[in-house]
């Protein structure tokens, strides 16, 4: 029976790759090795699983970030801070990336959507490094890493899928993975800057005329404005969490009224606005918690056969440690990540590992800061990152896709970096 439960993740992994649905190849096919390989008694006791999964308040912060990013994408902030802050930092080599790191990072802690500050990056950013003189694989690269910061840095759906499989506190995790992603911005930040140093014609300045220009028109005005709005927002959600004042749902509410508010603030909110964003919002949290429900049958009847057991003695018998364990889920994790969705290795893989991490001792909300530092880099390894797919979508005929690929690669090596520190440095770890 142990293992049938191997061969069913085998399985379903390969069709997957194959480019069968996931929600409908995670469900479907569990039921149907369930029905061959286990009791009939053992399907009563799938419905509560289920219903307990969709009764998870928790999860209600699905939509409702989702709902914010996808609004503030629409409210045109995002626009007005890059002018700004590449402003503040042109003079320097370099600036201009610096400007969409940090603003990559505000975003980040605004929305948490990968897809929607890619694109809004890409198409604000992008050919204007291309104007001044960028390196193509320095402009991408800089562009789709700052992208990718909404999974690491809090408010994130990543995280919140993650607290709800390994069944930790999503405000804990929020506060335990802000730090990291924080110390992976600072990474960023000192790579562009060296390297600017070494290759100052890759990365020009902004002429001192347009500076000049843009600073004599109520530039303090501009600042403020472009400034609080933002960090407004920013304090209200996670100020809320670390506080203690509200849980992530609600201040997930928060921030989608907030979102709402700031959009109607910048004179963009209409009927129109209003619809497309209810629509994307509809689409997406349908597509998370369809797949969620594929992903409880399998992890249900995964365990049913003794799965789980079956990797517990496995570990034993090879005499492997925690940390060896530790490091080979990251690496099966990693290589994932050039193949598949981040949504199906966290309903995947992650509810198959976690209770051996339970068994070993391990801290599971470590483990959460871990795997939502590793599934960084998903959305940026090729050939299916999907953070190389946006941007390509919206760059310029003259950017191909070998600029991409070449420009991302030492921001995935700064990645690992970082989330080595952590798997081998544990202390360094803030826990609340």
């Amino acid at each position: 029976m142990e293992i049938i439960a191997i061969i069913l993740f085998v399985s379903i992994f390969i069709l997957i790759m194959y480019g069968y649905p996931v929600a409908l190849t995670l469900g479907g096919l569990s039921i149907l090795y369930a029905y061959f390989f286990l009791d009939p008694s053992a399907f009563g006791a799938l419905p509560p699983r289920i219903m307990g999964v969709v009764s998870n308040y928790v999860l209600l912060s699905v939509p409702l970030f989702v709902f914010m990013g996808i609004m503030l994408e629409k409210s045109g902030l995002a626009e007005s801070l890059l002018e700004t802050v590449a402003i503040l930092f042109g003079k320097m080599h370099g600036g201009l990336a610096i400007a969409v790191i940090l603003v990559g990072t505000l975003l980040a802690a605004s929305t948490g959507i990968v897809g929607a500050t890619v694109v809004t990056m890409g198409l604000i950013s992008l050919p204007t490094m291309l104007k001044r003189g960028y390196k193509p694989e320095v402009a991408t690269g800089v562009i789709a890493a700052s992208g990718t910061l909404g999974q690491i840095i809090p408010p994130s759906v990543v995280l919140v899928l993650l607290g709800s499989v390994l069944n930790v506190s999503v405000g804990k995790l929020f506060a335990s993975s802000l730090i990291p992603g924080l110390v992976l911005v600072f990474c960023y930040l000192l790579y562009v800057f060296l390297l600017a140093k070494i290759k100052p014609e890759w990365m020009p300045p902004i002429p001192k005329e347009e500076i000049d220009s843009f600073r004599s028109n109520n530039f303090y005005g501009k600042v403020w404005r472009a400034f609080a709005l933002p960090l407004i927002l920013i304090i209200s959600v996670l100020g809320s969490i670390f506080l203690g004042i509200a849980s992530p749902t609600e201040a997930a509410a928060v921030g989608a009224m907030g979102a709402t508010i700031l959009t109607l603030f910048e004179k963009k909110l209409n009927i129109k606005i209003i619809k497309s964003v209810c629509l994307e919002t509809t689409h997406l949290t349908s597509m998370i918690f369809l797949i969620l429900l594929g992903a409880t049958t399998f992890s249900f009847v995964f365990r049913e056969l003794g799965g789980d057991l079956f990797l517990v003695s496995l570990i034993h018998e090879a005499n492997m440690s925690s940390l060896s364990f530790l490091l080979l889920v990251m690496l099966i994790v990693f290589i994932a990540g050039f193949f598949i969705d981040f949504i199906e290795i966290i309903f995947i893989i992650v509810p198959v590992v976690a209770p051996v991490f339970q068994k070993l001792g391990v801290d599971l909300l470590w483990i959460g800061v871990l795997l939502g530092l590793n599934l960084q880099t998903s959305f940026l390894t090729p050939p299916f990152g999907f953070s190389l797919f946006y941007l390509k979508g919206v760059a310029p005929e003259s950017v191909t896709t070998g600029h991409i690929y070449r420009g991302i690669i030492p921001f995935i090596i700064i990645q690992l970096i970082v989330l080595g520190i952590y798997i081998f440095f544990p202390n360094l770890l803030i826990v609340p």
